[in-house]
């Protein structure tokens, strides 16, 4: 039993001597001025907002049906560059039995009243030849004759439309053919030959069936937080980061802010266009994620510190730094200094310091 408190006690003596010489050191490095130099120099600055969006085409149309049916031959592929006039799509009827009987018996309906209304008129110029029926009763028989054969052109025009597709015997020509309405490439195309075609009419918005942009004419749309709209304006440099192309440097212009705001995820946010600077050799494509720097002010060659070292008194009516003291063991003094332009992360100095004066930057104080 006192073997063991005589070991114990031991342990408590290394123990202690141990925590003494801790306490020591601890002490001795606790003593040293603890803070780090840095020294003015002199840089660039721009103070900027940031913009989130896409790179996208300025214009872009959807390519739609008009008639009802099935894709026939689809005459282009994604990436295709297209003029104004060149075939896309041939759609073919697709008409329901009900379709088909109700245009036959159209036809035959109009074709009768026609018959009987070009009787009627032969008969009733016969007659006025011959003294036995007026002019204005004749004009009734022409005018029915002219309706009942407008009519029968209309049945002949429906019944072709509704089982060919296409109409040939009019003055107007309708074709199942569809055309591209403007030049471009072709950015998506979401029907195959065989698909079904819902038309493009008042009441419903039909099928698309191709996207085509002018990639030629390429803006980036995006949006900027409402913190930062009231600093921007409309011709403002822009620089354009491209997720896809971290390397390669595009520019701009800001060309639009939009008078009202939207709200995403709790946030308010403003949509912004920026017009890409002409002669940029650089290709890019639809849909390409970057963030854009819209520049608000900026200066270059001017004298900067980190802005963490400044220190702010009287409600930050007067600001401050910490040079070194006079002597080794001297604490920091004080200076006033006038700020200038700030990014967040460096600070312009105006006054008060010159290149290479050095700064006090204190470490972090500890949070208990």
């Amino acid at each position: 039993m006192g073997r063991i408190l005589k070991l114990l006690f031991i342990v408590a003596i290394i123990g202690g001597v141990t925590a003494g010489v801790y306490a020591f050191i601890s002490s001795r490095s606790d003593s040293g001025p603890g803070f780090t130099l840095i020294k003015a120099e002199r840089g660039d600055i721009t103070e900027k907002a940031l913009a989130v969006g896409q790179i996208n085409p300025r214009e872009r149309f959807q390519v739609k049906s008009k008639i009802s049916g099935i894709v026939h031959r689809c005459f282009v592929e994604v990436g295709d560059t297209v003029q104004a006039g060149d075939p896309l799509f041939e759609i073919a009827p697709d008409p329901t039995p009900q379709e088909l009987l109700n245009v036959d018996h159209r036809l035959r309906s109009d074709q009768t009243r026609f018959d009987k209304a070009q009787a009627d008129y032969r008969r009733g110029r016969k007659l006025h030849h011959d003294g036995l029926m007026s002019k204005g009763d004749l004009d009734g028989f022409e005018e029915s004759f002219n309706l009942a054969q407008v009519a029968l052109e209309q049945a002949r025009d429906n019944r072709e439309l509704t089982r060919q597709g296409r109409v040939t015997g009019s003055t107007t020509k309708v074709e199942t053919t569809i055309r591209a309405n403007a030049s471009g490439t072709v950015l998506s195309r979401t029907v195959n030959a065989g698909d079904p075609i819902v038309p493009l009419t008042s009441y419903q918005p039909g099928t698309e069936m191709a996207a085509i942009a002018d990639m030629s004419d390429l803006i980036f749309k995006g949006t900027v937080d409402e913190i930062d709209v009231g600093k921007i304006s409309i011709d403002v440099p822009c620089r354009i980061k491209v997720g896809a192309l971290p390397d390669t440097p595009v520019t701009g212009r800001l060309t639009r802010i939009a008078p009202q705001a939207q709200r995403s995820e709790g946030a308010t946010l403003f949509d912004v266009e920026i017009e890409l600077d002409p002669d940029q050799e650089i290709l890019l494509r639809a849909g390409y994620s970057a963030n854009t720097d819209i520049v608000i002010r900026e200066k270059t060659d001017i004298l900067l510190i980190p802005e963490r070292l400044i220190l702010f008194e009287d409600d930050g009516q007067s600001t401050f730094v910490e040079i070194p003291g006079v002597g080794p063991d001297a604490e920091p003094e004080k200076i006033a200094v006038d700020l200038g332009l700030s990014d967040g992360l460096n600070i312009e100095i105006l006054s008060g310091l010159a290149e290479g004066d050095e700064v006090v930057q204190r470490p972090p104080r500890e949070i208990n």
